[in-house]
């Protein structure tokens, strides 16, 4: 991997992350194996993963500043995990050296037929904990910050970090992508969020995922968009709108449009498509 860390341009915001970092083994599969098959994998790879550990990589290789908050394993993956984030740019100076852990890793199968990934996780310790924040952690790691990404693995450190920087008025990004037990009260603090295909309902219990978007922004009213993720489909983003109405504009059913957008997207195309509902909700 190349470093994007001397591209970034001086003063541009920092992008903090804060979660777990995981070691995946990939493999890829012909077609997912049925109980006590054995088949031959098409190729493997071992690479660093985690949600916080894969957004950040991109955002450093786009070349904006970025650190993350994390602790991490004093073992030969969590070495190799700290090395390959450095290598592609990531800020690791606040990560913290468990000398007694054990890394978290993946095994994680690839099937080319369906397009899928199936992941098994294995959990290691120890986590990082409130306790683990200092104050004055928590002063310097939010120095320069922009934008605190957050995923709720750790949540009551996260929520910790979340509230400090909702204090400094530091806009906060989330990735929901299960329910987790706490986690109402760190998603409440989101200026923005991105969810897994299943997310918002089970969040809301809405009827539809449409529905349950429009949902999440009535009762979150600091969010300023929600955005579903939908695997090869792409995603659907609802954004709350800032312009006042006079109130004479007539309601669309979200569902039905959802279904609209859904019908005038070109599936086909081989380039990435926007498709917006212009002023219609």
């Amino acid at each position: 991997m190349s470093s994007c860390s001397d591209e970034a341009i001086p003063g541009q915001p920092i992008v903090l992350g804060c979660g777990q970092l995981c070691l995946d083994y990939l493999v890829t599969v012909a077609s997912f194996p049925i109980p006590d098959q054995k088949i031959r994998g098409t190729s493997f790879k071992v690479q660093g993963g985690g949600n916080t550990g894969n957004a950040l990589t991109c955002v450093a290789r786009l070349g904006l500043p970025c650190r993350i908050l994390a602790k991490v394993a004093d073992d030969s993956h969590g070495r190799y995990m700290v090395e390959e984030l450095e290598s592609s740019g990531v800020d690791t100076s606040f990560c913290m050296n468990a000398k007694d852990g054990a890394s978290h890793f993946n095994y994680v199968i690839v099937d080319n037929q369906t397009n899928t990934r199936t992941c098994i996780y294995t959990p290691g310790y120890p986590p990082l904990l409130p306790d683990d924040l200092t104050e004055s952690l928590l002063f310097d790691v939010l120095d320069g910050v922009k934008v605190l990404y957050v995923n709720g693995r750790s949540r009551e450190a996260e929520l910790l970090l979340a509230q400090k920087a909702h204090s400094k008025n530091i806009p906060i990004l989330i990735n929901a992508e299960k329910k987790r037990t706490g986690l109402d009260e760190l998603i409440a603090l989101a200026d923005y969020a991105i969810c897994s295909t299943n997310f918002p309902q089970e969040w809301t219990e809405s009827p539809s995922s449409p529905s349950a978007l429009l949902s999440m922004l009535i009762r979150l009213p600091k969010l300023k968009f929600v955005i579903m993720t939908l695997g090869e489909h792409g995603c659907v983003i609802l954004e709350r709108c800032s312009s006042e109405f006079s109130g004479s504009e007539e309601e669309t059913d979200i569902d039905e449009l959802y279904e609209s957008l859904k019908q005038s997207t070109d599936l086909t195309s081989v380039l990435p498509v926007c498709n917006s509902s212009g002023d219609w909700l």
